[in-house]
């Protein structure tokens, strides 16, 4: 199976390290032209450094800035491929219930939901005039189950994104427009899942390895080759669906 993005157009956002990165790369790789955003501008240069791609520092959950920067993207032609990754926990942690502010609740949900929500807002006229399109959002497992940070706004905002998921597949779906999602299962990816690994300690590390039917963790490369399949003409019959890229369960 051979893959070709050559003459599309995406966008990755999230990109500054970690699965957005290797997605920004695999799409480059494939011959699309790619656009990376992030807040992390360290992080860009050393994507764009790997893969030739533009890149924009961007705050998702900031509309106004997700229009432009969408606009300057499609100032020639209709944006292919929008995928969804920025997100995260936000430097936060597992704590109870009753020690979450406003804030620490709403930041999680603003670049998980509300960020996501925006880009394909933004994506979606001309998508639907090029009568085309792909939308690929990246959740978790905490979207399916519960999260292992133990963060009720993570876990919350990651089904929310599987429910904007089914919902706009199928309102987009009349103009030839897929929406789907990948959730991806524990991945030492970046500074956030390194310190998430090391507080397992050795037994609970192990306990995690034995838990996947295929009994080793998984990488960020393993979670592009999912969001390229979904991108492609091979996957053009598929919309609002939910692929667990995460070693067995």
């Amino acid at each position: 199976m051979k893959i070709s993005f050559t003459g599309q157009t995406a966008i990755v956002t999230g990109a500054g390290h970690g699965f957005g990165r290797a997605i920004a790369k695999a799409f480059a790789d494939a011959g699309a032209s790619v656009w990376a955003c992030d807040l992390n501008a360290a992080g860009l240069a050393e994507t764009r450094k790997l893969c030739g791609c533009e890149v924009r520092t961007l705050d998702v959950s900031d509309r106004a800035a997700v229009q432009a920067f969408v606009a300057e993207v499609a100032r020639d032609k209709a944006v292919d491929v929008l995928v969804n990754n920025a997100g995260g926990v936000r430097g936060q942690v597992g704590r109870p219930i009753e020690e979450i502010s406003e804030t620490d609740w709403h930041t999680i949900f603003d670049v998980n939901v509300t960020g996501a929500f925006y880009c394909a807002q933004a994506v979606a006229p001309g998508m639907k005039k090029a009568k085309r399109g792909r939308i690929i959002n990246i959740s978790s497992r905490a979207g399916l189950e519960i999260s292992l940070t133990g963060i009720q706004a993570y876990a919350s905002a990651k089904a929310a994104q599987i429910g904007l998921t089914r919902q706009l597949a199928h309102e987009l779906g009349p103009w030839g427009i897929t929406v789907n999602n990948v959730a991806p299962g524990f991945v030492r990816s970046n500074p956030t899942t390194e310190k998430q690994w090391a507080s397992y300690g050795e037994e609970g590390q192990k306990r995690l390895v034995e838990s996947i039917a295929l009994k080793r963790l998984g990488a960020p490369e393993d979670i592009a080759n999912a969001v390229l399949f979904f991108a492609s003409d091979y996957a053009g019959w598929i919309t609002g669906q939910i692929l667990s890229v995460d070693g067995g369960k």
